[in-house]
């Protein structure tokens, strides 16, 4: 990537902050004593993501992910079966259109109303700012998506339900004004959305373990 831009290494360097030598050490993969921080930096340097990801000898961490991820999926689809049966689910939607590929957790539909949903699910907030552009992009095609299925949506929705929890509850509020501004509506108003779909609407929020959608920005009342 540094050489397709024609950059030496001192130019990479000099851009992110740090001395030659940590370029050419990462280009020979000389990363054990290297920071985890300098590498993600140099990485934003070349417009280049890195993606972090945990795995143990056995598959006990996969199946506990994948298991959190079932479970708020059965949460959701559960209530929207008794509370909003107007709606159509569509679970594990695949897509690749003009070479952008990826899966939709759930897609709905409102017949009535011809309102689109794409529904996005989260057990752990990781990175904000990918989060906001994968949305971006879904709702972008959401109408190509819909249209395989004899669809033909008047507008086009998204709904990022994060799994609640202490956690993800302090990862949202660091991100609070960017998060408020990509998805203006919250739990407290998607619910009356849903059983009147009248407007397209950007909404996150987040998931109680009883299965109620909650607002995901409201303050944590602490008991004495």
């Amino acid at each position: 990537m540094r050489i397709r831009r024609g950059w030496r290494q001192i130019d990479l360097a000099e851009r992110v902050g740090v001395d030659r030598s940590v370029i050419s050490r990462l280009e020979r993969g000389a990363i054990e004593s290297m920071s985890l921080g300098t590498l993600l930096r140099v990485a934003r340097g070349l417009d280049v993501q890195i993606t972090i990801t945990a795995r143990s000898r056995g598959a006990d961490l996969d199946r506990l992910v994948h298991a959190g991820h079932a479970s708020l999926h059965e949460s959701v689809a559960r209530w929207f079966g008794t509370e909003l049966p107007t709606w159509v689910l569509e679970p594990e939607v695949t897509f690749s259109i003009y070479g952008e590929r990826g899966i939709i957790d759930i897609l709905a539909w409102h017949a009535g109303r011809r309102a689109l949903l794409v529904i996005e699910l989260k057990t752990d907030v990781v990175e904000v700012e990918t989060l906001i552009s994968q949305m971006g992009r879904r709702r972008r095609l959401a109408r190509q998506i819909a249209a395989d299925r004899g669809w033909d949506p008047l507008t086009v929705s998204v709904w990022v339900i994060v799994a609640a929890g202490r956690t993800n509850r302090a990862r949202l509020a660091r991100h609070r004004a960017v998060l408020r501004n990509a998805f203006p509506t919250d739990g407290r108003t998607v619910g009356s959305w849903l059983r009147d779909p009248d407007r397209a609407i950007a909404a996150l929020s987040l998931w109680d373990r009883s299965g109620v959608p909650v607002a995901a920005r409201h303050r944590v009342r602490r008991r004495p």
